[in-house]
């Protein structure tokens, strides 16, 4: 299957809240910030894929090229 979506097309819709994949703890062994963890789910709706960055730009990239109609998308600070 051939993703023709460009990430323009994604809609992001801010939520209030997503389960953190990543822990306050593990912040000292990441000073780089390149950490960035995925959960990947499949159910009765389809397949779920549930991001946690500490570059949110990384994270936005990946999930785009996976070419999602919406992504939900949590602000943080």
């Amino acid at each position: 299957m051939v993703n023709d979506r460009q990430p323009s097309d994604v809609r992001y819709r801010v939520v209030p809240d997503l389960p953190d994949l990543i822990e306050p703890e593990e912040y000292p062994d990441h000073p780089d910030g390149h950490l960035v963890r995925l959960r990947i789910t499949f159910g009765p709706d389809g397949v779920a894929v549930l991001g946690d960055a500490f570059r949110p730009e990384l994270l936005e990239r990946l999930l785009e090229s996976l070419g999602p109609e919406d992504i939900e998308q949590m602000m943080c600070g």
